[in-house]
């Protein structure tokens, strides 16, 4: 490919998936399965492909496009319009998307094998895949949030896809209406944007930023750019799950295994990270959002990660997981520390998609029990989901010289270097959070790979179980087994970029020029990153390097304290927890927020519609405008009922005295005019 990136090439990369899903979706019965999963599986390689060669072009030839595709319509001078902007960011977020989407297509083919619904789910992943592409690639607002309000519409398709499942259904409808909350505040922040700056174009807007950063939000002492980057941030809080925004995120896990990987991993948890990042020309020019940021995501990256040490569902370990790290990056985006949060975001992807996907892998070979207390000593059963686990978790805790390390390390580096007044917070929470992560992950870890036999004499399907949708007609013990080809495959191709990606790029993408054009810093403000670049030697040095720092002897305690507990003496962590049982009981609580927002939030919305209902609905619409309108008439009609005598004489003595009442009235002012003279 040539410098010259093609616009025609470039549309293929979001079109080959929707056709894909297109067909999959109308045609599936008639495709068959096979037909279904070949059509989906190629429409996301031809993508792939595509993108590796735009991110080649990219990185090697400096290639970059950013131009109108569609223009939809023009309204007094607004455009909206359909436009791809291709530089770096977007370039690693195709590659990763595209990466993840077909290894999570290729492991369905396993893991949903007996499910009925089988062609509708490789319509509904491709469909997301479409969703994701169009917002990564976007070059305005407009399509921005189609892509955002798309990769929403079917996440709830997907968390909800066993609708005859009630904790399924309560999922979805959960994370859609968390996530309009959220899409609330993303609104009100593009439409203060539009109002200001009077375009939806992203570079439009920027150039404009200089007179944006001047002006004072109506009725307020607020700069409107605070008000304008809080509200785009808040829409970044529910897609990608933070505080308080984050109680969807769990939950979903009453999906199929591969949309955990794909929705709640890799992809559409990292939009609201993508978005605030392509906004750093904005956000640059208000501490007050980045503090903003700051205090919410260390929030999110300590607290989420004292929820995982409790999980007993596998699943759920791996999302708080995913809650704590999406915190992590959302710190990093506060410290103005940009490339870092992308860097993280890129490397999460690939081992945090492993570890979902090693997860389904554990809960096949478990005939569908999810509850790590019924595992244990799978290592021997399934050796090849045991090493890419570990993997996995390696990569999870910092390890050097696996991918998480280098990101990881490097935000509590940007933290440690900020200046803004939420920094020490976040400092000590993402320090700490290295603590919690590695004690969580590694007590999953060993209860499932290692220790004692639990699965004996334990029926199948376990508590857990997908109901009808999994039901493989065992109802006694059963010895695990390794998964099918389809499903170990992606799982080896997802440990090589766990491993090795973050050395491989660590210099290009935190302190090269591959992001230069895409992010804007203030250096004199915020210099963070400029700290950074100075104390950086290398990927190699900078993982000899730790081994005198504190994060990774906090991480090696973790693991040596999980194994000393769940290996060697599991009946401290009981004692524990009898004795700290009011905070055990606030972590299961999940700190009550659930309890909150049913019992207050929707109790209170619940109250004011009936109140609403009551008094404006029914006593003053119906009471008032319809019945009373409608009574009104009915009195007055039976009034004038009442002089419809049909009598002759009636009528014309009434006409007499109409006639001299009008005489009268007419008369009037003459004869009080002759009085007065």
């Amino acid at each position: 490919m040539s410098a010259q990136l093609s616009q025609n090439l470039l549309l293929a990369v979001p079109l080959a998936p929707l056709a894909g899903s297109i067909l999959a979706g109308l045609f599936g019965k008639s495709i068959g399965r096979r037909g279904s999963h070949v059509l989906t599986i190629l429409g996301v390689l031809i993508a792939f492909i595509i993108s590796v060669m735009v991110l080649k072009s990219v990185a090697i030839d400096g290639a970059r496009f950013n131009a109108t595709i569609y223009e939809w319509m023009n309204v007094g001078g607004l455009k909206m319009e359909v436009g791809f902007l291709i530089d770096g960011l977007t370039a690693m977020m195709m590659c990763v998307v595209t990466f993840v989407s077909l290894m999570v297509h290729i492991y369905t083919i396993g893991y949903m094998e007996e499910d009925p619904g089988y062609q509708r789910f490789f319509s509904y992943i491709s469909l997301f895949t479409f969703s994701m592409l169009m917002l990564v690639m976007s070059n305005n607002f407009l399509q921005l949030f189609f892509g955002w309000e798309a990769v929403g519409l079917v996440s709830y398709l997907l968390i909800g896809f066993w609708y005859k499942k009630p904790t399924a259904i309560f999922a979805n409808m959960k994370a859609f209406l968390v996530n309009r909350v959220g899409d609330f505040g993303f609104i009100l922040g593009i439409g203060l944007l539009l109002a200001y700056a009077g375009s939806l174009n992203y570079t439009e807007v920027f150039a404009k930023s200089g007179d944006l950063a001047k002006m004072g939000f109506p009725g307020s002492d607020w700069a409107m750019i605070t008000v304008a980057c809080i509200c785009l941030f808040i829409g970044a809080m529910g897609k990608s799950a933070q505080f308080p925004l984050h109680v969807w995120l769990p939950d979903s896990m009453e999906g199929p295994t591969p949309i955990s990987a794909l929705i709640h991993a890799a992809t559409m948890v990292t939009a609201g990270i993508f978005m605030v990042t392509r906004m750093s020309p904005l956000f640059e020019l208000s501490d007050t959002a980045l503090n903003f940021v700051l205090v919410i995501g260390s929030i999110t990256a300590l607290f989420m990660g004292f929820l995982g040490i409790i999980q007993t569902d596998i699943k759920r370990v791996v999302a708080y997981s995913t809650l704590s790290q999406l915190g992590y990056m959302t710190v990093a985006l506060g410290v103005s520390a940009y490339n870092v949060a992308v860097f993280h975001l890129m490397t999460h992807a690939f081992f945090k998609a492993l570890l979902f996907l090693g997860a389904g892998s554990v809960i096949i070979g478990m005939h569908h029990d999810q509850d790590i207390r019924n595992m244990g000593g799978l290592r021997k059963y399934m050796p090849l989901t045991w090493i890419t686990s570990l993997l996995g978790s390696l990569a999870l805790i910092g390890t050097p010289f696996f991918s998480g390390f280098y990101s990881k390390d490097s935000i509590i580096e940007a933290v440690h270097a900020s200046h803004l007044p939420a920094a020490g917070f976040a400092y000590f929470a993402v320090v700490a959070g290295v603590f919690v992560t590695a004690f969580y992950s590694f007590r999953m870890y060993f209860l499932v790979f290692h220790g004692k036999e639990n699965f004996h004499h334990k029926p199948f399907p376990g508590e857990h179980d997908h109901h009808d949708e999994h039901d493989d007609g065992h109802g006694a013990s059963h010895t695990p087994h390794e998964s099918p080809w389809v499903v170990t495959a992606p799982l080896v191709l997802l440990a090589i970029p766990s491993v090795l990606i973050g050395f491989m790029t660590i210099g290009p993408m935190l302190y090269g020029d591959f992001l230069k054009d895409a992010i804007h810093v203030n250096a004199e403000l915020h210099p963070a990153m400029a700290e950074l670049a100075e104390g950086f030697h290398g990927a190699t040095a900078m993982a000899v390097h730790s081994l005198s720092t504190l994060p990774l002897w906090l991480a090696v305690a973790g693991v040596a304290l999980s194994y000393f507990f769940y290996m060697i003496r599991p009946d401290i962590p009981a004692a524990i927890g009898r004795a700290l049982a009011p905070l055990i009981k606030v972590l299961e609580n999940k700190y009550y927020l659930d309890w909150f927002n049913e019992n207050v939030l929707a109790a209170g919305a619940r109250k004011l519609g009936i109140a609403l209902w009551k008094g404006g609905d029914v006593t003053l619409i119906d009471g008032g405008l319809v019945n009373g309108s409608a009574r009104a008439v009915g009195g007055l009609a039976g009034m004038v009922r009442k002089v419809q005598t049909g009598y002759l004489s009636w009528y014309a003595l009434v006409m007499v005295l109409g006639i001299f009442g009008l005489m009268t009235w007419q008369l009037w002012p003459y004869l009080m005019s002759r009085i007065g003279h």
